[in-house]
């Protein structure tokens, strides 16, 4: 697949995909009233539907709190 720099594009057709991602409709490019081509808004996804599609880790992850005082014996000190 082809990629092009928006700054490339022709101002004409920088306006008409500003319109598409502004109001989040397609356009149909039509050529002698046969429709060939549309420019449509990319739908991101929620971080929490990315999230879903992952794979769940098949690995043991280091123990980063190995060593440390459980956070129960720590006590907290006013700030003068």
């Amino acid at each position: 697949m082809q990629q092009i720099i928006f700054a490339e594009l022709p101002e004409t057709v920088q306006k008409l995909i500003n319109q598409v991602q502004k109001t989040g409709e397609t356009l149909t490019i039509i050529q002698n009233g046969v429709p060939f081509a549309i420019i449509s808004p990319i739908q991101k996804k929620s971080l929490i539907e990315t999230l879903s599609t992952l794979e769940p880790l098949d690995e043991d992850l280091a123990d980063v709190d190995e060593g440390l005082l459980p956070l129960d014996e720590f006590k907290r000190r006013k700030l003068d």
